[in-house]
């Protein structure tokens, strides 16, 4: 097995750690998603629904934004 440099162990930690961040994102938005559209098709709440969407999608936006 190769013997890694500190170097590349440092740049392949900051590459898991920025796609752990993008997974973590993709599941929040997902699961934002998927309530604001039960909201608008079964709820029959559509204004708050897409309030909702677009207000948290704007949210998660700029909290990893601010944590990265």
């Amino acid at each position: 097995m190769a013997d890694a440099t500190q170097e590349e162990i440092r740049v392949h930690t900051e590459t898991y750690t920025a796609f752990n961040k993008l997974v973590l994102f993709t599941i929040l938005w997902v699961i934002l998603l998927l309530s604001s559209m039960a909201l608008g098709l079964i709820a029959h709440v559509g204004i708050i629904s897409l309030l909702l969407g677009v207000g948290g999608t704007i949210a998660l936006l700029i909290g990893f934004a601010v944590l990265s």
